[in-house]
Protein backbone atom coordinates (compact mmCIF):
# COMPACT_ATOMS: atom_id res chain seq x y z
CA UNK A 1 0.00 0.00 0.00
CA UNK A 2 1.11 3.32 -0.64
CA UNK A 3 2.19 5.95 1.35
CA UNK A 4 1.63 10.07 0.70
CA UNK A 5 2.98 12.58 3.35
CA UNK A 6 2.43 16.59 2.70
CA UNK A 7 5.85 18.14 4.54
CA UNK A 8 7.16 21.52 5.57
CA UNK A 9 10.90 21.62 4.65
CA UNK A 10 10.91 25.50 6.01
CA UNK A 11 11.43 28.84 4.64
CA UNK A 12 14.00 28.25 2.57
CA UNK A 13 17.31 27.01 4.17
CA UNK A 14 18.35 23.46 4.42
CA UNK A 15 19.20 24.11 7.95
CA UNK A 16 15.70 24.62 8.92
CA UNK A 17 14.20 21.26 7.64
CA UNK A 18 13.70 19.19 10.61
CA UNK A 19 15.24 15.54 11.38
CA UNK A 20 12.02 14.18 11.17
CA UNK A 21 10.82 15.53 7.70
CA UNK A 22 14.83 14.89 6.58
CA UNK A 23 14.09 11.35 7.28
CA UNK A 24 10.63 10.85 5.51
CA UNK A 25 12.26 12.27 2.86
CA UNK A 26 15.38 10.12 2.98
CA UNK A 27 13.09 7.30 2.89
CA UNK A 28 10.88 8.47 0.20
CA UNK A 29 10.61 6.86 -3.48
CA UNK A 30 8.70 9.65 -5.15
CA UNK A 31 8.85 13.45 -4.86
CA UNK A 32 6.31 16.67 -6.10
CA UNK A 33 7.09 19.87 -5.35
CA UNK A 34 7.45 23.50 -6.61
CA UNK A 35 11.33 24.33 -8.20
CA UNK A 36 12.09 27.29 -5.31
CA UNK A 37 10.89 24.10 -2.28
CA UNK A 38 13.06 21.67 -4.51
CA UNK A 39 15.82 23.32 -4.18
CA UNK A 40 15.42 23.63 -0.06
CA UNK A 41 15.87 19.69 -0.41
CA UNK A 42 17.62 18.96 -3.37
CA UNK A 43 20.85 17.29 -1.14
CA UNK A 44 17.84 15.05 0.16
CA UNK A 45 16.12 13.82 -3.54
CA UNK A 46 19.18 12.52 -5.20
CA UNK A 47 18.21 9.25 -7.21
CA UNK A 48 14.82 10.21 -6.35
CA UNK A 49 11.67 10.18 -8.88
CA UNK A 50 11.24 14.17 -8.66
CA UNK A 51 7.92 15.89 -10.81
CA UNK A 52 8.62 19.52 -10.96
CA UNK A 53 5.75 21.26 -11.12
CA UNK A 54 4.14 24.87 -11.14
CA UNK A 55 0.47 26.42 -9.90
CA UNK A 56 -1.11 25.45 -13.65
CA UNK A 57 0.51 22.08 -14.12
CA UNK A 58 0.30 20.43 -10.55
CA UNK A 59 -3.12 18.79 -10.78
CA UNK A 60 -1.72 17.16 -14.20
CA UNK A 61 1.02 15.56 -11.93
CA UNK A 62 -0.80 14.79 -9.38
CA UNK A 63 -3.53 12.69 -11.63
CA UNK A 64 -0.49 11.26 -13.18
CA UNK A 65 1.41 9.92 -10.09
CA UNK A 66 -1.72 8.27 -8.67
CA UNK A 67 -2.33 5.32 -10.96
CA UNK A 68 1.54 5.04 -10.92
CA UNK A 69 2.30 4.94 -7.23
CA UNK A 70 1.98 1.12 -6.49
CA UNK A 71 3.46 0.26 -3.18
CA UNK A 72 5.80 3.60 -3.43
CA UNK A 73 5.50 6.55 -0.85
CA UNK A 74 5.04 9.96 -2.06
CA UNK A 75 6.55 13.12 -0.54
CA UNK A 76 4.79 16.84 -1.33
CA UNK A 77 7.05 19.01 0.27
CA UNK A 78 5.80 23.10 1.09
CA UNK A 79 7.90 25.51 1.97
CA UNK A 80 7.33 27.21 5.32
CA UNK A 81 4.73 24.96 7.57
CA UNK A 82 2.05 22.90 5.73
CA UNK A 83 -0.32 23.68 8.10
CA UNK A 84 -0.09 27.35 7.17
CA UNK A 85 -1.52 28.98 3.84
CA UNK A 86 -1.86 25.68 2.17
CA UNK A 87 -4.88 24.82 2.46
CA UNK A 88 -6.14 24.61 -0.76
CA UNK A 89 -3.49 22.48 -1.83
CA UNK A 90 -3.48 19.88 0.96
CA UNK A 91 -7.13 19.73 0.18
CA UNK A 92 -7.35 18.69 -3.08
CA UNK A 93 -4.55 15.90 -2.11
CA UNK A 94 -6.59 14.35 0.49
CA UNK A 95 -9.43 14.59 -2.00
CA UNK A 96 -6.97 12.97 -5.00
CA UNK A 97 -4.78 10.43 -2.63
CA UNK A 98 -7.01 9.65 0.24
CA UNK A 99 -4.94 9.31 3.46
CA UNK A 100 -2.33 11.87 3.39
CA UNK A 101 -0.11 11.91 6.39
CA UNK A 102 0.91 16.09 7.08
CA UNK A 103 3.85 16.56 8.90
CA UNK A 104 4.85 20.46 10.31
CA UNK A 105 7.37 22.83 9.35
CA UNK A 106 8.90 26.23 10.58
CA UNK A 107 7.16 28.78 8.64
CA UNK A 108 8.40 32.10 7.72
CA UNK A 109 5.58 34.20 9.86
CA UNK A 110 7.97 32.36 12.94
CA UNK A 111 11.43 33.15 11.73
CA UNK A 112 9.11 36.78 10.65
CA UNK A 113 8.66 37.16 14.06
CA UNK A 114 11.41 36.06 15.66
CA UNK A 115 13.55 38.65 13.82
CA UNK A 116 11.14 41.53 14.67
CA UNK A 117 11.62 40.33 18.10
CA UNK A 118 7.24 39.80 17.82
CA UNK A 119 5.90 37.58 19.90
CA UNK A 120 3.47 35.44 18.01
CA UNK A 121 0.99 35.35 21.53
CA UNK A 122 0.42 38.69 21.21
CA UNK A 123 -0.24 38.67 17.71
CA UNK A 124 -2.99 38.17 15.05
CA UNK A 125 -1.08 36.15 11.94
CA UNK A 126 -2.98 36.47 8.64
CA UNK A 127 -2.13 34.95 5.10
CA UNK A 128 -3.45 36.99 1.92
CA UNK A 129 -1.29 34.42 -0.28
CA UNK A 130 -5.00 32.76 -1.04
CA UNK A 131 -6.66 32.12 -4.27
CA UNK A 132 -10.55 33.14 -2.95
CA UNK A 133 -11.13 37.00 -2.02
CA UNK A 134 -9.71 38.51 0.82
CA UNK A 135 -12.06 41.40 1.47
CA UNK A 136 -12.56 39.63 4.84
CA UNK A 137 -8.70 39.05 5.75
CA UNK A 138 -8.46 43.06 4.87
CA UNK A 139 -10.86 43.87 7.20
CA UNK A 140 -9.47 41.82 9.74
CA UNK A 141 -6.05 43.44 9.47
CA UNK A 142 -7.47 46.66 10.01
CA UNK A 143 -9.31 45.49 13.05
CA UNK A 144 -5.86 44.20 14.68
CA UNK A 145 -4.44 47.16 13.89
CA UNK A 146 -6.67 48.90 15.42
CA UNK A 147 -6.67 46.82 18.47
CA UNK A 148 -3.50 47.33 18.93
CA UNK A 149 -1.97 44.37 18.03
CA UNK A 150 1.42 43.24 16.24
CA UNK A 151 0.82 41.53 12.86
CA UNK A 152 2.58 39.13 10.71
CA UNK A 153 1.16 38.88 7.52
CA UNK A 154 1.80 37.16 4.10
CA UNK A 155 1.14 39.31 1.41
CA UNK A 156 -0.44 38.43 -2.17
CA UNK A 157 1.68 38.41 -5.35
CA UNK A 158 -0.46 38.60 -8.42
CA UNK A 159 1.10 41.05 -11.01
CA UNK A 160 -1.03 39.54 -14.03
CA UNK A 161 -4.02 40.67 -11.92
CA UNK A 162 -3.58 44.03 -10.50
CA UNK A 163 -6.60 43.98 -8.52
CA UNK A 164 -5.63 40.96 -7.08
CA UNK A 165 -2.28 42.18 -6.30
CA UNK A 166 -1.49 43.25 -2.61
CA UNK A 167 1.83 43.29 -2.04
CA UNK A 168 3.63 45.68 0.56
CA UNK A 169 2.92 49.57 -1.32
CA UNK A 170 -0.81 48.11 -1.94
CA UNK A 171 -1.10 47.48 1.47
CA UNK A 172 -0.01 50.83 2.96
CA UNK A 173 -1.48 52.67 0.28
CA UNK A 174 -4.88 50.84 1.36
CA UNK A 175 -4.13 51.78 5.19
CA UNK A 176 -3.65 55.23 4.66
CA UNK A 177 -6.53 55.04 2.09
CA UNK A 178 -8.40 53.53 5.30
CA UNK A 179 -7.71 56.43 7.67
CA UNK A 180 -4.31 54.68 9.33
CA UNK A 181 -1.46 57.35 10.40
CA UNK A 182 0.91 55.16 8.27
CA UNK A 183 3.87 57.47 8.34
CA UNK A 184 3.72 56.47 12.69
CA UNK A 185 3.20 52.44 12.23
CA UNK A 186 6.24 50.30 12.21
CA UNK A 187 6.48 47.56 10.08
CA UNK A 188 9.64 44.88 8.65
CA UNK A 189 9.46 43.51 5.48
CA UNK A 190 11.45 40.49 4.87
CA UNK A 191 12.32 38.23 1.45
CA UNK A 192 13.56 35.34 1.16
CA UNK A 193 14.31 34.93 4.86
CA UNK A 194 16.63 32.35 6.06
CA UNK A 195 18.44 32.14 2.43
CA UNK A 196 21.46 33.90 1.59
CA UNK A 197 19.42 36.49 -0.68
CA UNK A 198 17.68 37.63 2.58
CA UNK A 199 16.93 40.76 2.76
CA UNK A 200 15.08 43.12 5.28
CA UNK A 201 13.54 46.49 5.60
CA UNK A 202 12.24 48.31 8.81
CA UNK A 203 10.40 51.30 8.65
CA UNK A 204 7.15 53.19 8.29
CA UNK A 205 4.32 51.63 6.95
CA UNK A 206 4.06 54.79 4.92
CA UNK A 207 7.86 54.25 3.38
CA UNK A 208 6.50 50.97 1.46
CA UNK A 209 4.80 52.96 -1.11
CA UNK A 210 5.80 52.23 -4.80
CA UNK A 211 8.47 49.63 -2.83
CA UNK A 212 8.78 46.46 -5.09
CA UNK A 213 9.51 43.10 -3.24
CA UNK A 214 9.39 39.65 -4.28
CA UNK A 215 6.85 36.97 -3.73
CA UNK A 216 8.65 35.64 -1.28
CA UNK A 217 7.99 38.42 1.37
CA UNK A 218 6.25 38.67 4.63
CA UNK A 219 5.55 41.50 6.39
CA UNK A 220 5.61 42.60 10.69
CA UNK A 221 3.91 45.01 11.87
CA UNK A 222 5.45 45.68 15.31
CA UNK A 223 2.97 47.29 18.13
CA UNK A 224 4.67 45.59 20.90
CA UNK A 225 5.98 46.91 23.90
CA UNK A 226 8.34 45.07 26.47
CA UNK A 227 5.83 43.10 29.13
CA UNK A 228 8.44 41.13 31.28
CA UNK A 229 7.40 39.04 34.01
CA UNK A 230 8.92 42.14 36.46
CA UNK A 231 5.64 43.69 35.88
CA UNK A 232 3.61 41.16 37.54
CA UNK A 233 5.60 40.57 40.55
CA UNK A 234 2.97 41.78 42.97
CA UNK A 235 1.75 38.71 41.91
CA UNK A 236 4.34 36.27 43.92
CA UNK A 237 5.65 39.19 46.45
CA UNK A 238 3.53 39.90 49.79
Amino acid sequence: MSKVYAVGVGPGSSKYVTEFVKEIIQNCDVVIGYKYTLKTIENLIQGKEIYEITMNDQEDSYQKILPELGERTLVIPFTGDVNFSESEVVDRLIEIFGDVEIVPGISSIQVAASRAKVPLDKSKVITMHVTTPIEDKKLELQKALIDGFSVILVPRPWPKQPDKHFMPSEIAIYLREHKFETDKMKVHVYEAITTENETSFEGTVKELEGKEFSDLSVMVFNQTSLDSYMNYRWQWEN
